[in-house]
């Protein structure tokens, strides 16, 4: 007689249901099938945390996916680099992107978010009667979110802001691609039209700034050296692309949530309004809570035991960092958004020691988390500078999407304009 399997069915990441909502099957994935092996995938769904945050740091496990999984979009990056290539690589890449070389693009920063946040509150104030504000309306992810990281990176490259359409219809084919798991082939067709038109744009800009002196990322980036090695131009083409991707779609998103969040949570948006150290609080949170990054690939480079179950070497491994974000093996009450929880070390969060694994952990720790820490503190700044009783528009209810990636698609939303940009 057949033994029956006592465990509920094991969730399909393609499904349906999961699309839909995928945090009750991150819990049934860690207490039941903590590495299954997906068969639509032909891949292993890693959901807990302790066994994403030892694989980051484990020399079992490496980035050579990427070999198939980015490369043929963005070109070789750091991501698939290991050793010393990747250290190299890394020191060329951190002094722009941490301490005073961030603080050089503060400026592009404020001012992108300033001007968005400014069109919208300006659009919505109206004439001031008195102390009363007639009430605004905004779509913050349309109007704002997905418009703001994009023209930060592109201000900051020194790239022309007339191009600031192109780079996003470039971003969202370039998201749609890696989004893409099911493997529809009209996504990959534009995924490579984009590569094709990117390359070609980026190219001889890269080839022009080798010889001058301006003070831009992309001039910065072609002059840079560490031991003598420069990057190439296909290598700092790559990395723009990248960019777009790391510091485009993940802080946009992030961004989104962190909004939601707070209105889903008023005595927390209250209490950052009236102390506004309690930024990094709400960032961090945001970032286990509700990461723009549900999903990494990583490839194991030697046999790898996890409970039951045996993933052979050179298997695909899917790290399902959302899952790992909730798992109340780590994190207490995993499932509520908590800006005062205590076993999130916000001191930590935005570095390579961090308990969270959204911006990943060990050597290939996210090269442009200070980035996305300062863009969105900037944003939620000016939102609830300018923004006051922030609440849903009537009728709105705000529904995640995405597998890969995931956020709200939009952030319907009406608030008090307080004239403060004037």
């Amino acid at each position: 007689m057949t033994a029956v399997d006592p465990r509920p069915i094991a969730p399909d990441i393609l499904s349906p249901e999961f699309l839909d909502n995928p945090y009750p099957l991150h819990r049934v994935l860690r207490d039941h099938y903590p590495a299954l092996h997906h068969e639509g995938t032909d891949s292993y769904l890693i959901s807990r945390y302790a066994d994403c945050a030892e694989a980051f740091r484990s020399p079992k496990f490496s980035s050579r996916n990427y070999e198939w999984q980015l490369e043929p979009i963005h070109g070789r990056t750091i991501l698939q680099m290991e050793g010393r290539e990747h250290s190299t690589h890394r020191a060329l890449l951190n002094p722009f992107f941490r301490g005073n070389g961030l603080e050089r693009f503060m400026p592009a920063i404020t001012h992108n978010a300033a001007q968005l946040i400014g069109d919208i509150v300006a659009r919505n104030a109206g004439e001031l009667l008195g102390a009363v504000a007639r009430q605004g309306e905004a779509e913050l992810v349309s109007q704002f979110t997905s418009r703001f990281p994009i023209n930060v990176m592109v201000d900051m490259l020194g790239l022309p802001k007339s191009d600031h359409e192109r780079f996003r219809g470039w971003y969202f084919s370039i998201m749609a691609y890696l989004n893409n798991l099911a493997g529809d082939p009209e996504i990959n067709a534009a995924a490579e039209r984009t590569h094709v038109e990117l390359r070609e744009y980026m190219l001889p800009i890269i080839r022009e700034r080798r010889s001058g002196d301006g003070g831009d990322l992309l001039s910065r980036l072609c002059r840079a050296e560490v031991d003598g090695e420069q990057m190439s131009d296909d290598e700092i083409k790559a990395f723009v692309s990248l960019l777009l991707v790391a510091g485009g779609e993940t802080t946009d998103k992030a961004i989104a949530s962190m909004i939601r969040n707070l209105i889903d949570h008023p005595e927390q948006m209250r209490a950052v309004r009236e102390d506004r150290t309690l930024a990094d609080r709400v960032i961090a949170e945001t970032l286990r809570y509700s990461g723009p990054v549900h999903m990494i690939m990583r490839q194991t480079e030697d046999e790898v035991q996890i409970e039951d179950s045996t993933i052979p070497a050179g298997a695909t491994c899917i790290m399902m960092l959302a899952a790992a974000n909730r798992d109340e093996r780590h994190f207490s009450n995993p499932d509520e958004f908590d800006i005062f929880r205590t076993d999130l070390n916000v001191d930590r969060a935005f570095s390579g020691a961090a308990n969270h694994v959204q911006f990943i952990l060990g050597r290939h720790f996210c090269v442009g988390s200070m980035l996305a820490k300062t863009e969105m503190t900037i944003a939620l700044n000016l939102v609830l500078d300018t923004m006051d009783s922030i609440e849903y528009q009537d009728g709105f209810v705000p529904r995640e999407e995405g597998l890969y990636t995931r956020s709200i698609p939009e952030l319907r939303v009406k608030f008090e304009p307080t004239g403060k940009l004037g």
